[in-house]
Parts: C-alpha cells; structure tokens; sequence
C-alpha cells in the first residue's frame, strides 16, 4: 500500500498542535466523526480529505458542517441530482411508470440528424430512428437487471395459504382504486425530494461525496466566522 493512501494522524494532529501521545480526544483514528464535528474547519483540505480512508458518507452526515455542505450543493441544482440523472443513476428509487430510454434515444436520433456526415438527409432519418429505437432498448434493459438484482437481494417471503391469497387480492384491488395517484408532476417533486433527502445523509450510492463534503467553498458565513475565531484564540494563548 503506497504511503498517498495511509491514514497519517500525527500530520492532523500536528497541524492543529495537538498532542501526540495518543492522549487527546476525540482520536482522529478512533473516533473521527467526533474529531471531524470539533475540527473540520481547522484543517487544510489536503489533510482533512484523509478522513474519507476511515468514515463513510452515512457516518460523516452525523457532522453539521457536512450536513450543510450537502444541502447547499443540493439547492444549487446540480446536474447529477436532476430528473433525468438521477433516474438513470438509481432507477429502483423511481416509482414512475413511463417507458425508460426515451431521453437517451432521443439523444440518438438528435445526433444522427445533425451531427453524422455534417446532417445529411439521406438515409439519416432511418438512421435516427434506428439509433434511438436502440438506446432506448438499451437503457429500458439496464433498468429491467438493477432492479432484477435488488429483488433477487430481498429475502424470501413465504408463500401464503390460496384461502388467504383471495382475500388479500380483493383488499389489495379495492385500496388500489380508492388511492387517489399522484399525477407524473408530483411524483417528480416527491422523487427529487427523496433523492436529496438521501444524499444529505449518504445514502446515495455511485455519488462523489467526498468532491462536496471537503468542499469549503460550500460553507456558511458563520462557519467560516467561526474558523476564523479558533485561530485567533489559538494566537493569544
């Protein structure tokens, strides 16, 4: 293992003018959310990005100032939290019902009618189509085996009595068409809400948390008020 990717607690400490000895707490290498939730703005990003060898995201969402940063990435409206992506990126978490790959074929199809051979006519409309017909396959497959995975990850649920079945066919079939659906508008809002609920507390997987959560360009006037305070205490000691 190369020395780049090695936890170096002495350097933290160090910088900050903290003990050696192992007798400070909150440990960097023990208890580092703690450590994190005392110290976060007193290290340079270069060391404070070592925290990500021993937390995870879901752990680091226990610490304010991550919370934040989060938050304020997510109210910014990033592209890898749009719609579109994030139905791409986690589509077991969207419970629409419209077919899948329509955007990505349509991206096809833009591309042969303008780009291929400079957007000549010929044949490009047949091209078009026939590109988009194969992206949208594509991506309707892709979403179709994530999802056959997460179901085969779901434990096994016993088969229940055929006198049962009936019944609960028939209480099922009468709530469904009691329920009062959400229109595909609300079910975005509620989709996109549920995303960004999940980021902020890192439960978002394939998602750079560490490109955000290390990211001082994205704290709060106080927070750096704050910083600023601790230094100057540091100083007249």
């Amino acid at each position: 293992m190369s020395t780049a990717t090695l936890f170096n607690e002495r350097a933290i400490l160090s910088f900050i003018a903290l003990p050696l000895d192992g007798s400070y707490h909150p440990s960097p290498t023990a208890e580092p959310v703690d450590f994190l939730k005392r110290h976060l703005h007193h290290l340079p990003p270069h060391l404070v990005a070592q925290f990500s060898l021993v937390t995870t995201p879901k752990q680091r969402a226990a610490i304010p100032t991550v919370r934040n940063r989060r938050l304020k990435y997510a109210e910014s409206d990033p592209t890898d939290l749009s719609f579109t992506a994030a139905r791409n990126t986690w589509p077991t978490l969207w419970e629409g019902r419209e077919r899948r790959g329509i955007e990505e074929g349509k991206d096809e199809k833009d591309w042969a009618q303008h780009e291929f051979l400079h957007g000549s006519t010929k044949h490009v409309g047949k091209l078009g189509d026939l590109l988009g017909g194969y992206e949208e396959e594509r991506e309707a497959e892709r979403v179709r085996s994530i999802r056959r995975e997460e179901a085969a990850k779901e434990e096994f649920i016993p088969e229940e009595d055929e006198s049962d079945s009936d019944d609960d066919d028939d209480e099922v079939s009468n709530a469904l068409a009691s329920l009062d659906f959400e229109s595909e508008g609300d079910q975005r809002i509620s989709f996109l809400r549920r995303i960004k609920e999940r980021f902020i507390y890192g439960l978002l997987e394939n998602m750079n948390y560490d490109a955000i959560d290390w990211d001082e360009s994205l704290d709060t006037e106080n927070d750096r008020e704050a910083e600023e305070r601790w230094f100057d205490d540091e100083e007249e000691d």
